[in-house]
């Protein structure tokens, strides 16, 4: 039994580690594609590229173990039924179940390392990726003076170039600078015939070299505002220098990020969501008592002061009422505009609190679901290889696509309906999981009957014992 417990972990290691370094791949660059107008033209070096990615790696860890587990167990069977290594095994007295146990323990180790790493790890993953995301999406792109274009990139600073020349574009031709640093507009204005870019102290700094030109400047007359002076200076040579810091990537504190469900673990959501709880309990509860000054009676006395009295639940006959009053009228219906308003308003906060409790509750039944997917897709897995024998990457790959579809779309589905408040939040996160686990069950059941379920005699003969009543029904009519 060791041996043949061997032969089976040797039969799924390969294609597990194989799919599952392919839909990593997969995934991974599924999720670049997403951010890659984000990372385009900012010139933001390897170390923060490398970072992204791996950081990336981790967070996608989770989705793909269910589909890496679904389709290297789909593999594994197949194969083993294919080559007649199944039937071989069988004969010998050894069950169903004994054959899928090696592969079955495994499942269940790599469901307790998911639930591990989907609760220890890819919180911090996701505030190390986010935070870092958040500041790429801040960074200025990439120094880029194009010809014939108006380049704002350097702070106080425009320049327009009518030529690039050189093999780095480093040779400028008809160099225009508007300089705006003192705050008057297009006060400054440098024109040149042309001149040479070039970094300084280290990429700190960008110099630009310029050549037989002419400076000019506008001077205000601080008595006179409609008045103006103009100063030109003509040179052979100027050498200015622009600072390259708003380039730089500037990195945001991590802490201002933590509060997102996504940066939590699970006591940490718990905590959160019982405190959401305990706030929506308690605004449910005074609601009632803020509602008391709107529900009082006015009533004027002999001096013509105001008397409040609380009406509610008051049955006043129609032959008691008061004779109408313009100003109690008016007073009441700004009451009524007022209650309204109130009542709206609170309605609307207590449905946002309950919204963001469940969307926290949703977070931590995800954790959970996630890591028995694991389990769940090898329990479709391993008994759907045995009954279709077919290894390789056809078939299998088909087939796990498409169940993983159907499993993502029905999570999607129940989260959205816990979150709108369809159905409870358990159920509708939970809700893909008891769908597809009778899937499962009834995928195992027929295995275990070496039933051909998919063979296409056992359709048309089913098809015909559907067939045979109809035809007798015809015949006697």
């Amino acid at each position: 039994m060791k041996k043949l417990d061997k032969l089976i972990l040797r039969a799924f290691a390969g294609p597990f580690l194989l799919t599952f370094a392919v839909v990593q791949f997969i995934l991974l660059m599924v999720t670049l594609l997403k951010y890659m107008d984000d990372l385009i033209g900012k010139d933001l070096g390897w170390q923060v590229i490398s970072k992204l990615l791996l950081m990336f790696s981790v967070i996608t860890i989770p989705t793909a173990l269910p589909l890496a587990v679904l389709l290297s167990s789909l593999m594994t069977y197949g194969t083993l039924g294919e080559h007649h290594e199944l039937t071989a095994i069988k004969s010998s007295g050894i069950s169903l179940l004994r054959i899928l146990r090696p592969v079955l323990i495994v499942s269940v180790l790599l469901t307790g390392l998911a639930f591990w790493f989907n609760n220890r790890i890819v919180p911090s993953a996701n505030l190390e990726t986010f935070s870092l995301l958040w500041d790429v999406r801040q960074q200025k792109l990439a120094l880029d003076i194009r010809e014939g274009v108006f380049y704002n990139g350097l702070p106080g600073y425009t320049i327009k170039v009518n030529k690039k020349e050189g093999e780095n574009g480093d040779l400028l031709k008809g160099v225009m600078i508007y300089d705006h640093t003192n705050g008057r507009g297009n006060s400054t204005v440098i024109l040149a015939d042309s001149g040479r870019m070039f970094t300084r102290f280290g990429g700190s700094y960008l110099g630009l070299e310029l050549y037989h030109g002419r400076t000019y400047v506008e001077q205000p007359d601080s008595r006179d505002r409609s008045g103006a002076s103009f100063i030109r200076q003509g040179f052979d040579r100027n050498l200015i220098t622009f600072s390259l810091a708003s380039f730089d990537l500037g990195r945001t504190k991590k802490e201002l990020f933590a509060e997102n469900k996504m940066m939590k673990n699970i006591p940490e959501l718990e905590h959160f969501t019982d405190s959401l709880h305990n706030k929506l309990v308690t605004e449910r509860r005074t609601f009632p008592r803020q509602l008391n000054p709107y529900y009082t009676y006015i009533r004027l006395d002999t001096t013509g002061r105001a008397l409040n009295r609380r009406v509610e639940g008051w049955q006043v006959p129609p032959t008691k009422l008061p004779v109408l009053n313009t100003t109690l009228v008016d007073q009441a219906e700004n009451r009524v505009r007022n209650l309204r308003t109130y009542v709206g308003q609170s309605t609307e906060h207590m449905s946002n609190l309950a919204k963001e409790a469940g969307n926290f509750r949703i977070e931590i039944y995800k954790k959970y679901t996630q890591s028995v997917a694991v389990l769940l897709m090898f329990l479709i897995g391993a008994p759907l290889g045995t009954i279709i024998k077919k290894g390789g990457l056809g078939v299998p790959v088909l087939i796990s696509i498409v169940f993983f579809i159907v499993y993502y779309v029905l999570s999607i589905i129940g989260e959205k309906y816990g979150r709108e408040g369809v159905m409870p939040v358990g159920a509708g996160v939970w809700m893909a999981t008891l769908l597809l686990l009778p899937v499962g069950l009834f995928f195992l059941n027929q295995a275990r009957r070496d039933s051909g379920l998919l063979e296409t005699d056992i359709w048309g003969r089913l098809f015909r014992k559907i067939k045979l009543p109809f035809r007798g029904y015809k015949r006697a009519a």
